[in-house]
C-alpha cells in the first residue's frame, strides 16, 4: 500500500512538472534530405617536427695513462742544475744560475716525458640529434553548401557527404 502510494505520488509531481507553469513550448523535429549544391574539401596546414640522429666516426689520440713516471722531470732537474752550477762558478751569481739550470732542466725532462709517453688513435663514435621540420596540407573536413525548399545553406561536415544531405528540421510556435 505504501509503495503504491509513493508511485501515485510521484507519478503526479512527474505530470506537473511536464505540464505546469514555465514549461518551454512544445517543438517537434524531424529528419528529410537535401541536394548538395557543392562539397569543397577543408585542409589545414600542420607543421611535422621530428628529431634526426646523426652519427659518425671520429679518431682520438688516447694517452696510455698506465704508467706516469716522474724521472724525467728529476733526471732533467738534475742535469740542469749541474749544469747551471758551472756554468754560474764562473760568475759572480753561481745559485742564480743553478736555479735556473734545475727550472729548466726540469721543464725539458717534463716535455721528453710528454713525447715519450706513448699512446694511440682510438675511432669513436660521436652522435649529435638535431630537429628537421616541415609543414604538410592535411584535410580538414568539406565546406557543404546545400539546397532546402528552395533556400541555400552552407554547413561544415567530417565526410564528403554525396549527392544528398540529411538535414534535421525543427518546427517550433513563433513568438508574438
Amino acid at each position: 500500500m505504501q509503495t503504491k502510494r509513493f508511485t501515485l505520488l510521484a507519478g503526479l509531481i512527474a505530470l506537473a512538472m511536464h505540464t505546469g507553469a514555465g514549461a518551454s513550448p512544445r517543438s517537434d523535429s524531424y529528419y528529410d534530405y537535401a541536394d548538395v549544391i557543392s562539397a569543397q574539401q577543408l585542409y589545414r596546414t600542420v607543421r611535422i617536427d621530428r628529431p634526426v640522429r646523426e652519427c659518425w666516426d671520429e679518431a682520438v689520440y688516447m694517452e696510455d695513462r698506465r704508467y706516469n713516471s716522474h724521472t724525467p722531470v728529476i733526471l732533467g732537474g738534475v742535469v740542469g742544475g749541474l749544469l747551471g752550477h758551472e756554468l754560474g762558478r764562473k760568475g759572480s751569481h753561481g745559485g742564480l744560475a743553478t736555479a735556473a739550470g734545475t727550472v729548466l732542466g726540469a721543464s725539458i725532462g717534463r716535455d721528453a716525458r710528454q713525447r715519450n709517453r706513448g699512446g694511440r688513435y682510438q675511432t669513436v663514435e660521436r652522435c649529435e640529434t638535431r630537429h628537421e621540420s616541415h609543414e604538410e596540407e592535411r584535410a580538414d573536413g568539406y565546406r557543404v553548401t546545400y539546397r532546402y525548399q528552395g533556400q541555400e545553406y552552407v554547413a561544415r561536415t567530417e565526410t564528403d557527404p554525396g549527392d544528398r544531405f540529411r538535414v534535421r528540421v525543427a518546427v517550433s510556435p513563433a513568438e508574438k
